[in-house]
């Protein structure tokens, strides 16, 4: 573990001896206005070649991979305005806090942890179980990323988005990757079609995003569901404004959580240098699921 700037911070390996592909930081030094969380930052290919970014100008509140949430009962797990019916993107004062509570297991290329998120009142909102873990995926490796949210307010508990509150098409919220705006020549698609319009708002067993880093790099990430639950969700995707992709809770209505049910999520997300074709990519997505198989999340 190291300290610094950013906060506390864990550097995940595929081989213990070997360099770092993804650096976690768990007890991150953020405004508030950022809803401060966890997150993985940097992470890169096995090349070298940086596939996320940490708050970029057009959204300060993007930070690497994360879970973050736009609307838990009203506050704010997301980072930046809130999205208020009939008025738009709002300062609210509402944004929470993703604090680290312990770790449940700690291992050069996987981890377990325990979360508490807190309303702006320091109020428990929900308990969270998280693992991630790296392992080989053909000439790739996939960061497999699992968590539970169990409802801790006693009371019923609505998981919402920008989209249940009256944005259409903003059903953002859950697990979000914000990869690098650098890069260009940004693609997105699936296995039935191609471009952020196409894509956005449906299912996929895998949903590929790929672009050019500087230096002429190549890279493509390949988002995997899981699990049942998570193949259920919508994907939420941007190309054109910025790259990003999320799988989404509560992309038209509300999700109500009972006191003490949970939300389980999963996503494999294989890390690959080069542009890969689709072919390519449905065999790396069987090799990274037969993988991943008898490994139960949170």
């Amino acid at each position: 573990m190291t300290g610094g700037p950013a906060g506390d911070t864990v550097d995940l390996r595929l081989d213990p001896e070997g360099r770092p592909l993804a650096r976690y930081v768990w007890r991150p030094e953020l405004a508030a206005t950022l809803a401060p969380r966890p997150y993985l930052h940097p992470v890169w290919t096995l090349g070298g070649t940086e596939v996320t970014e940490l708050m970029p100008d057009d959204h300060l509140h993007h930070l690497g991979v994360s879970v973050a949430v736009p609307d838990v009962g009203g506050r704010n797990f997301w980072g930046g305005r809130t999205f208020v019916r009939d008025q738009g993107p709002t300062w609210l004062g509402d944004h929470g806090v993703q604090r680290h509570l312990g770790w449940s297991a700690l291992a050069p290329d996987s981890f377990g942890q325990s979360l508490v998120w807190t309303g702006p009142d320091g109020g428990e909102v929900l308990r969270e179980e998280r693992t991630v873990s790296l392992r080989p995926v053909g000439d790739h490796w996939a960061l497999d990323f699992a968590f539970a949210l169990t409802n801790a307010t006693g009371e019923p508990l609505a998981i919402g988005s920008p989209a249940t509150n009256g944005r259409p098409g903003a059903g953002y919220g859950g697990f979000f990757w914000r990869a690098p705006g650098s890069s260009t020549g940004i693609l997105v698609f699936t296995p039935d079609a191609v471009g952020e319009t196409a894509v956005h708002g449906t299912r996929a067993d895998w949903l590929a995003m790929s672009g050019t880093a500087p230096g002429s790099r190549g890279w493509t990430l390949v988002f995997v569901p899981g699990d049942e639950r998570t193949r259920a969700d919508l994907w939420f995707v941007r190309a054109d404004e910025y790259p990003g992709v999320g799988s989404s809770l509560a992309w038209e209505r509300s999700r109500d959580v009972a006191p003490g049910d949970s939300v389980r999520r999963r996503v494999i997300t294989i890390v690959a240098d080069g542009l890969l074709p689709s072919d390519r990519i449905a065999a790396l997505r069987r090799d990274a699921c037969a993988a991943g198989e008898g490994r139960d999340g949170p």
